[in-house]
């Protein structure tokens, strides 16, 4: 009897000098390990693990004393972000604008050029008037004559009163290429006079149809 106990005192004492070492070395565990073995922590019999002498329950591992380990913090999830600003309300986009502008007795008889008093007369209806757009987008231009002469005749020259007041249009700056003229002949009368008149009367008296109509369409300021 006495001599088992001296061999098992020897074995302990080789085991904790063995172990002192590693102790010393992993401190900070609070628990016996075996380098050799990965520094794994020793187990008993039982499966627990041997705690160091100076183990105190802050030490606690999840791994030998899950009930005394502390617990991770929940993770709190993030707060979500904010929602996106609302979008401004588009502008509405601005409706065409129409401007119809007769401009009448431009023309003497049979004639398709512009005096210096009808250049006059289209700056104040006309070209004025274009101020009110901030963008054209087209000018129709269309010509017109009184009922004397043959519809042929009067035909071409309504074109060429239309063109006339094309060319004008364009030397004060205006885009020829959005500038289309059209001839309606002696087809639209604003005016009827009766044949009982003399021919210079009558001629007077047509006046009002040798006009042009200008149509401008565009994105107003």
């Amino acid at each position: 009897m006495k001599t088992t106990r001296l061999l098992f005192s020897a074995t302990f004492a080789a085991v904790v000098a063995g172990t002192s070492g590693v102790a010393s070395a992993q401190a900070t565990q609070g628990y016996w390990t075996a380098p050799a073995a990965g520094g794994a922590v020793w187990r008993n019999a039982f499966g627990q693990c041997w705690r160091a002498s100076y183990w105190t329950p802050a030490m606690a591992s999840a791994e030998c004393d899950p009930g005394l380990a502390p617990k991770p913090a929940p993770k709190v999830a993030p707060p979500p972000p904010p929602p996106p600003a609302p979008k401004p309300a588009a502008k509405p986009a601005a409706k065409p604008k129409v401007l119809s502008i007769t401009s009448t007795e431009l023309f003497g008889f049979n004639s398709s050029t512009l005096s210096k008093e009808a250049q006059a007369k289209l700056d104040k209806e006309v070209i004025a008037r274009t101020k009110e757009f901030a963008v054209i987008r087209f000018i129709n231009v269309s010509g017109h004559t009184d009922r004397l002469g043959s519809a042929q005749y009067n035909q071409k020259l309504s074109e060429r009163r239309a063109e006339a007041v094309k060319r004008y249009m364009v030397s004060r700056g205006f885009d020829a290429s959005k500038i289309e003229t059209y001839g309606f002949g002696k087809t639209t009368p604003v005016k009827s006079c009766p044949d009982v008149k003399s021919r210079k009367a009558l001629i007077e008296c047509l006046a009002p149809n040798r006009r042009v109509v200008v149509d401008i369409q565009g994105t107003p300021r």
